[in-house]
């Protein structure tokens, strides 16, 4: 726990900018390409200790508090935390908290649901159906506080939706980007290589929009230029054009706000040796031009996996984790926060990711690498730890773990979305159990 107690610089947060009114965000294809629906204005808040929201509009009507299902016994969290469940929401994907202490949760199936008061003191609301894209999996979401809009990802395309305080559904028009344009590109005979990445990750920075596309397959020379890259656009759409290229499948998006830089995550190729490659989380925008990250001849510290590769001038991760951890989501830690339910000191400024944990197996049936929640302490982009490219476990501890029994084969849960709330709550997803938690120090 040595890395925990590296404190952080006093690194001040920029105050996101108030947003008065619905207004035009500029991000929409046309007039009446977005329509919403608002909740009757002055319905009361149930707690109205949470935290003020900065996109002034209707409020949320209350809801039935949710608290349906408890925390697996075996899951264990580090001391001094408190770990709860929120809410109970199929499929939970990425999470995105708004200003007002509401939370948003994307899915893998058509829906994007909406927790309600997810920073209140007690039990939230029940979550509600916030709008649904007949394009699964509806995996990505993000809030532009600048322009009080919510950008959601579907398979092939994102929506920008305005967004006001309280507001709890939301009916998404016309795409304003679309991506996986062109034809998979399997690398031998469909019927093997059938590892085709569906999801687009989001998150919004330095007035761009980013979207992580996935790969056709496990290992192959991709046809359409939008796959396996993260991409980089305007809040409404224009301009899209790559910032990252041969990244298998940047799933975990996240943006760092101590400093605006863009975070991702990869998930290294399958059937190499085992145990290899190690997935990593990186620093994107902090590259200059387009970031080559090798897939799927160069991986980890500019190792090729092809014969003749060049990977001379690809990408060398800042943060790795064991092979097949499968990263689904990021979220870094405000410095000097000032919420009711604020994190200690040592954690910060530091970075938390989900591992959903792999499908690979060892020769005895055990999972290779298991389902957990990590913390990594940080000071601004740079690792308190360096790579320790013989050991991929040095950078970071377990934060959450005992989703996977001690037999190696059960699993009682697999987490997916990380973010950090208004009041300072860190909040994760889990798509086996369909829970939503919500972690807070004792």
């Amino acid at each position: 726990m040595s890395a925990l107690r590296r404190l952080l610089p006093g690194l001040a947060l920029a105050a996101a900018s108030a947003c008065q009114s619905h207004g035009s965000t500029g991000a929409t294809s046309g007039p009446d390409a977005f329509a919403t629906s608002l909740p009757e204005a002055g319905a009361a808040r149930r707690d109205s200790a949470t935290t003020a929201g900065q996109c002034t509009g209707a409020v949320a009507t209350t809801g039935v508090p949710s608290g349906a299902t408890t925390v697996p016994p075996a899951v264990t969290i580090a001391s001094g935390f408190k770990l709860e469940v929120i809410a109970t929401v199929e499929s939970a994907r990425q999470l995105v908290p708004l200003p007002n202490g509401d939370l948003i949760v994307s899915t893998k199936g058509t829906d994007v649901w909406l927790v309600p008061n997810a920073e209140a003191s007690g039990a939230a609301d029940a979550a509600v159906l916030f709008t649904t894209v007949n394009d699964p999996p509806v995996q990505g979401a993000a809030f532009n506080a600048d322009s009080c809009t919510l950008a959601i990802a579907s398979q092939h395309a994102v929506y920008s939706l305005p967004y006001r305080d309280g507001q709890t559904t939301a009916a998404p028009g016309s795409p304003i980007a679309r991506v996986r344009r062109g034809p998979v590109a399997h690398s031998v005979d469909a019927s093997v290589d059938t590892d085709t990445h569906t999801t687009t990750s989001l998150t919004y920075a330095g007035g761009k929009l980013y979207a992580g596309v996935g790969s056709s397959c496990n290992a192959c020379v991709e046809v359409d230029p939008t796959r396996a890259t993260v991409q980089e656009m305007s809040p409404d759409g224009s301009g899209m054009a790559t910032r990252a290229t041969r990244i298998r499948n940047a799933i975990a998006v996240t943006t760092n706000p101590a400093t605006g830089t863009v975070w991702v995550g990869g998930a290294g190729q399958d059937e190499l040796a085992l145990g290899h490659p190690y997935e990593f989380f990186d620093a994107l925008t902090a590259h200059p031009g387009v970031a080559d990250y090798g897939w799927p001849s160069c991986e980890q510290d500019r190792q090729a996996f092809t014969p003749g590769a060049d990977c001379s001038h690809t990408v060398v991760p800042r943060v790795e984790l064991p092979a097949y951890s499968t990263l689904i989501g990021a979220a870094f830690y405000p410095v000097a926060p000032r919420g009711a339910y604020a994190f200690p000191a040592a954690y910060q400024g530091g970075l938390f990711i989900t591992a959903h944990g792999s499908w690979h197996t060892n020769p005895d049936g055990t999972y290779f690498s298991p389902p957990r929640v990590v913390f990594v302490a940080m000071n601004g982009d740079t690792p308190a730890t360096p790579v320790d490219w013989s050991d991929p476990t040095r950078q970071w501890v377990e934060f959450i773990s005992g989703f996977q029994l001690a037999d190696g084969k059960t699993r009682v849960g697999r987490p997916t979305g990380a973010a950090v709330g208004a009041e300072g709550s860190l909040f994760i997803a889990d798509d086996q159990t369909n829970l939503v938690y919500r972690v807070r120090p004792q």
